[in-house]
């Protein structure tokens, strides 16, 4: 039973971490953005959730609850980073447009927000069905 609670939160937690992940990656973009040669990185959301989600899962909440590294087996699978191709490169071949990752940014701190209370939201709703 504990499996399948597990399962149905994995979806939406592994969207967050995923995003998170991105945020990070965006920010580094950001960062760089004035360092010679730097290539801005990004990564395909959708295939990373897509293969986060459907990666094998320990069998028993028995057998994860004894090894906290291996609750979440797909917590150290990492998206496949690909540098962004650049609209417009630097005299110093930085990729780095920063219009394009303000958007990004903001893009994926709404979308953060928008996984994190459906997260929320699904946590209540298991907490009510439990408490009756």
């Amino acid at each position: 039973m504990i499996d399948k609670l597990g399962e149905h939160l994995l979806f939406n937690s592994e969207a967050l971490r995923l995003r998170s992940t991105r945020q990070q990656m965006l920010a580094s973009n950001v960062v760089n953005a004035e360092t010679p040669w730097y290539q801005a990185k990004d990564f395909d959301f959708a295939r990373a959730l897509r293969d986060a989600t459907a990666a094998p899962r320990a069998s028993s909440y028995a057998a994860t609850a004894s090894n906290p590294a291996s609750r979440s087996p797909v917590a150290s699978a990492a998206p496949a980073i690909y540098p962004r191709v650049a609209y417009q490169a630097s005299g110093e071949g930085n990729t780095v447009d920063m219009d394009a990752e303000r958007a990004y940014f903001a893009d994926n701190a709404l979308r953060y927000e928008a996984a994190l209370r459906a997260l929320n939201q699904q946590v209540k709703t298991m907490l009510s069905a439990i408490q009756g």
